[in-house]
């Protein structure tokens, strides 16, 4: 069976949000999917802290990796494969995390036959930048599924 680039885009928005049990885990809700940007909320909850009303650095740090992957799928060119992986992530912490609801905005930069480069930038509920991320992502390949 073929899909559309549309239907295929749909299937990795799922995904996204119900596919990959990690993100699933970290409770992050995907709020765009689209080929110009992705965001993804993470709502503060205890289980995701490193000291009391604060989001441990690895939940930004997944966040950031999820948007920014996010970001690269979601205006690709599913004819040049649909596996991707994550080649490199650089992270820079601007502030720490409060107790409030966060939200990552990424984009794809710059695309490739098969390397792609994001970037995100992750805020708080109110507004504060938290983080900004850096990703190099390889898209090479056909998920079964996904295809």
């Amino acid at each position: 069976m073929s899909y559309t680039q549309d239907e295929t885009r749909e299937w990795f928005r799922k995904h996204w949000q119900e596919g990959i049990a990690f993100t699933r885990l970290c409770g992050f809700d995907v709020v765009d999917f689209t080929p110009e940007v992705v965001r993804i909320r993470a709502a503060f909850r205890p289980a995701l802290s490193a000291h009391e009303k604060i989001f441990h650095g690895g939940v930004l740090a997944t966040l950031i990796d999820t948007t920014g992957s996010g970001a690269v799928i979601a205006g690709h060119d599913y004819s040049l494969g649909t596996r991707l992986t994550t080649v490199s992530m650089t992270v820079n912490y601007l502030s720490v995390a409060p107790g409030e609801d966060i939200v990552a905005e990424g984009v794809c930069t710059r695309r490739g036959r098969s390397l792609n480069f994001a970037q995100v930038v992750v805020t708080s509920e109110l507004g504060q930048r938290l983080a900004e991320g850096m990703l190099t992502v390889n898209v090479a390949g056909h998920r079964p599924r996904a295809s």
